[in-house]
């Protein structure tokens, strides 16, 4: 009987083009939906999505575009270190994101939802799309490249690396969002990387 960790001593099949698309589509609609309920309780979450939702509280401007502004820079390193097949699945996944929050907002309307189901609830859904992106050689840009790069390249923890970036980020807000919010974010954050820390490991899983 094998265990988990065995399976490295296997090859996986590779991921067929429509399960890339259907991965992409489904990562980034669950990540979207998550930052939706966050933007609905002005709580915030780490990385360039949490920057993102920080500037349009302080300038009243749409997610979406702010999100897709925020990531440009971040697309040249992933040219640089990732190469050109992650970089284009990244803004792919980045435009849909930015896309969905708008068709959110639309079907959606204003919602009234608790703080704590808004922190806690979000970034469970924004964990869950990053992971189905990540094992579909995509990502949300920003400090998601980075850490994914720490992975690679140091063996370091992709979710903790991210859980120290997105520590600047959500102490950031305490001049934006209330300092109850920004306890609620900072929870929200843990809870979001500990679930990629724990679920995204190098060589379990296979597919590619």
């Amino acid at each position: 009987m094998t265990t988990p960790d065995d399976t490295a001593d296997f090859d996986a099949p590779p991921h067929t083009t429509w399960d890339d698309v259907m991965g992409i589509l489904t990562g980034t609609f669950v990540a979207s939906l998550g930052i939706f309920l966050m933007k609905s309780s002005s709580v915030v979450t780490g990385g360039t999505a949490g920057l993102s939702l920080l500037l349009s509280y302080v300038f009243d401007r749409p997610f979406g575009a702010l999100f897709l502004l925020v990531n440009v820079p971040f697309f040249a390193l992933a040219v640089w270190k990732k190469g050109w097949n992650f970089t284009i699945r990244t803004v792919i996944s980045v435009s849909l994101v930015s896309a969905f929050s708008h068709l959110h907002t639309e079907a959606l309307g204003t919602l009234t939802i608790s703080p704590v189901y808004a922190a806690i609830g979000g970034n469970l859904l924004a964990g869950v799309g990053l992971l189905i992106l990540f094992r579909h050689k995509s990502s949300l840009g920003g400090f998601n490249i980075i850490a994914l790069l720490a992975q690679e390249r140091l063996g370091w923890r992709a979710g903790y690396v991210q859980l120290v970036l997105d520590a600047v980020v959500v102490l950031s807000a305490l001049g934006v969002v209330s300092p109850a919010n920004v306890a609620l974010s900072a929870c929200g954050a843990v809870v979001l990387n500990i679930s990629l820390a724990t679920n995204h490991r190098p060589g379990r899983y296979l597919g590619y």
